[in-house]
Order: structure tokens, then C-alpha cells, then sequence
């Protein structure tokens, strides 16, 4: 059975990553090498916040995340956003500002990255934004004029921005909080799934294949 935090050994139960860790072959820990940092964090972030009825649900993804890694600030950048984007429309009040500042400076950290036109926004940064129009209109004027480093924002703003998010999903109080929780999990494994060539562009892990991703990992 997943638990909540560190455990010191499998005796003592096991969160999310650290079971990764284990199937990887690798110490220990529930920060394992072998899978990307941010992605990682949002694990560990899911797993935590998920209800005890409903954190099993998580454990067939576990082997998927094994071997995505990259030190392209592409993947920090855009764990950041999907987590924003997602949490956006249903985090309280309190979380929203911070939420659509993120959308805005990720959005504009790939206009960096990539070369894009400054203030390309992506369908569903647009679509996240419109749900909270006022919110999103005082976030465009905060952003207005300011300039963070591709380097800084995966440092520092990326790994408050999913801890934002997955809080903010956690504290929507909504019914169906641990599957949102669990689609973004599962989303964002997807992402850099494709990101690694392990997945076609448009197409989704649904949870009746999972299986196919988890027997060769633990056979």
C-alpha cells in the first residue's frame, strides 16, 4: 500500500517515488535518478495529497516514470505550466493569482526558449485564463515589464508553481479532487513520455493501459 512522506525502508511502507526508486534498481530514496526532478516533485505532491481510499489508484503508474529525465528546462518549464493550467479553474481564490502569474511566465519563458513572439499564449493557457478573467487580467498587468531567466525560473518558480497547483486542486474541495489530481499525475507522464520518444504526439495513456506499461518494469 502507497503511504504519505518518507519511509526509511520498504518495511516501513512506501510513497510513490520511492517505490520508482526501487523498480529502478536504484538506493532508496524518494528522489531517485531515474526520473526528472519536477516530475518527481509532482509525485511525490499527488501521492501525498491523494485520500488513502484512493492512492492505490496511483501505483500502475509508477513504472512509467522510470527513465524520464532531461536537463532541458523545456520539461521544467512545461510540468509548470500543465500544473498551473490544470489547477487554475478550480483552486480557491486564495491560490488563483499566484496560479495565473505561473501561466503567464511560463508562457513567456517559451517565448524565450523557443524563440517565439513575445506574448504567444498556448490554447490552453487561453482557456485556463478565461476562467477567471479578472484574476487573469491582474496577472497580465503584474507580468507586464518583467524579466525572469529561463535558468531562475526552473530553479525557483517552477517547483512552487506544482506545489501551487497540486494544492490547489487538494483544497478545491470538489468531488472528484483525487481524480483530478490523479489525471494530472497521469497527463503529465504522458507529456514526458512523448517528450522522450516513448509516445506518439496526441495520443493518451487511459487507465485500462496502464498494464502494458507496467508488466515489462516488473516482470
Amino acid at each position: 500500500m502507497l503511504g504519505r512522506g518518507k519511509h526509511r525502508n520498504p518495511k516501513k511502507g512506501a510513497c510513490f517515488m520511492e517505490l520508482a526508486s526501487f523498480l529502478a534498481g536504484e538506493r532508496w530514496s524518494d528522489h531517485p535518478q531515474c526520473t526528472h526532478p519536477l516530475l518527481a516533485m509532482l509525485a511525490r505532491a499527488v501521492n501525498d495529497l491523494t485520500s488513502d481510499h484512493h492512492r492505490p489508484r496511483l501505483a500502475p503508474m509508477i513504472p512509467s516514470v522510470i527513465g524520464l529525465n532531461s536537463d532541458d528546462p523545456h520539461w521544467d518549464v512545461r510540468i509548470a505550466l500543465r500544473a498551473a493550467q490544470t489547477a487554475l479553474p478550480v483552486a480557491p481564490a486564495d491560490r488563483q493569482q499566484t496560479l495565473a502569474v505561473a501561466v503567464y511566465g511560463a508562457e513567456r519563458m517559451l517565448d524565450v526558449l523557443d524563440a517565439r513572439p513575445e506574448g504567444t499564449m498556448s490554447p490552453e493557457s487561453v482557456a485556463a485564463l478565461a476562467t477567471v478573467p479578472k484574476t487573469a487580467e491582474w496577472a497580465r498587468r503584474f507580468c507586464a515589464g518583467t524579466h525572469v531567466k529561463p535558468k531562475r525560473f526552473v530553479r525557483d518558480a517552477a517547483p512552487s508553481v506544482v506545489s501551487t497547483a497540486v494544492q490547489g486542486i487538494s483544497e478545491s474541495f470538489l468531488p472528484d479532487v483525487d481524480a483530478r489530481l490523479r489525471a494530472l499525475l497521469a497527463d503529465t507522464i504522458a507529456d514526458a513520455r512523448r517528450w522522450s520518444g516513448l509516445q506518439e504526439a496526441g495520443e493518451s495513456l487511459r487507465q485500462d493501459q496502464w498494464a502494458d506499461v507496467v508488466r515489462p518494469a516488473t516482470v
